[in-house]
């Protein structure tokens, strides 16, 4: 996407696709939250198939307008929903979308939703199902607010004060996670474990309580986040194999037919995150 600066608010624009993406300047005053706003400036309509990756991703739809989540359970409306780090079968569709997303890395996630993250089952949920009235208060305010720099800045506050008195992650949990992430999902759980001076068992136990999935499918979902941008950036599959530490090709293969449902051909085609 091209960048352009528009008063207060970073703007990407991207004139092929209509959509208008807003950033706040400096960044989330908290640790592992990102923070966009966007809107389908050309009306193209929202047509997305919600692809497992390392972040927990919180959409609030501005507006009366819901989106249509279509899950294994079925059709329904949401104005604001949570997508877990492993979603399963979703696609989210919408017309004339303005939203706000909020990215959250599995530590940020585990303070600020208000359940573990086990709990959301691996589907997308209504963020109303987690956060109840606050989640209805806060939408109503982005609504009401006419700028992405107040909506994005009451987002941001709001978020810091759901932070206070909230509980954190172990450290021993989030140093594997992001061990984990920085070799790009290729480790070793034994190795990891006896790191921290634990079992096997233990750090499996912990990690999945406070993750939401195991290390080995945490690892799993780490390099299919970057075999999954690298086919998008138009490497090949054999390469994109290679470079991601899979076996072979037909290593790569059987891990995006299990996550994405496709083919690695028809997963390069398919939009990335924004956040």
């Amino acid at each position: 996407m091209r960048r352009q600066q528009r008063g207060s608010v970073p703007r990407d624009r991207d004139a092929e696709d209509g959509w208008e993406v807003a950033r706040l300047p400096g960044g989330a005053s908290l640790d592992g939250v990102r923070l966009a706003g966007f809107r389908d400036r050309a009306a193209v309509g929202l047509d997305m198939q919600v692809l497992p990756q390392p972040a927990v991703v919180v959409v609030i739809a501005l507006g009366d307008a819901p989106f249509t989540v279509e899950s294994v359970t079925g059709h329904r409306p949401m104005r604001s929903f949570v997508a877990p780090l492993s979603p399963g079968p979703a696609h989210i569709r919408g017309e004339r979308a303005i939203c706000v997303e909020v990215c959250l890395s599995p530590q940020a996630a585990h303070t600020l939703l208000g359940v573990p993250p086990r709990e959301l089952d691996g589907s997308v949920t209504a963020l109303e199902d987690l956060w109840g009235r606050h989640a209805r208060l806060l939408r109503e305010r982005l609504t009401d607010a006419t700028t992405w720099q107040e909506r994005l800045v009451l987002t941001d506050a709001f978020l810091t004060r759901r932070a206070a008195g909230a509980p954190t992650m172990s450290p021993e949990v989030a140093a594997a996670w992001d061990t984990i992430v920085a070799h790009r999902g290729r480790v070793r759980v034994a190795d990891l474990a006896a790191s921290f001076g634990w079992s096997r068992k233990r750090l499996w136990s912990r990690f999945t309580d406070q993750i939401g999935l195991t290390p080995k499918r945490a690892a799993v979902l780490v390099r299919f986040d970057h075999a999954a941008r690298a086919l998008h950036a138009g490497g090949s599959a054999s390469d994109t194999a290679l470079a991601c530490g899979y076996a072979d090709q037909s290593h790569l293969h059987r891990d995006v037919r299990a996550l994405a449902g496709c083919t690695p051909g028809a997963l390069a085609g398919r939009a990335t995150s924004a956040g």
